[in-house]
């Protein structure tokens, strides 16, 4: 994968996103072993730190859970998986409407516009 940045945010919330993408994706699939912080870090050109810090705020949201000597682990609740990819929808979908409605459509015409483009790539 591909780590990208933006300046205009703290890098570890950036870290976060993109470690929660992955295990949505199923990069990372529930109950697997993720590589170690070092490793991680090294993938991302982060410093080790920064990706603990990420890594911590993941665990403390129940997304990864540590076993003593094996590592860093993606849970294996199901339900806190779709919780993630819900909210994760839910502030794409507002971007979306907010960015439609800067453009002068109302939440309909944005919504038939998405039906739109959708349908015309069957």
């Amino acid at each position: 994968m591909a780590w990208q940045f933006d300046s205009d945010r703290p890098i570890y919330a950036q870290l976060v996103e993109q470690i929660q993408r992955l295990i949505l994706s199923g990069a990372y699939p529930p109950g697997s072993k993720l590589p170690s912080v070092r490793e991680l870090a090294a993938q991302a050109a982060v410093n080790p730190n920064t990706m603990q810090k990420a890594l911590a705020e993941l665990e403390t949201d129940g997304l990864l859970f540590t076993q003593r000597t094996a590592g860093r682990f993606v849970t294996e609740d199901g339900e806190a998986i779709q919780q993630l990819r819900r909210q994760l929808c839910q502030g794409i979908l507002e971007n979306f409407i907010q960015s439609m409605t800067g453009l002068g459509f109302t939440p309909q015409q944005a919504l038939e516009q998405l039906q739109f483009h959708v349908e015309g790539r069957n």
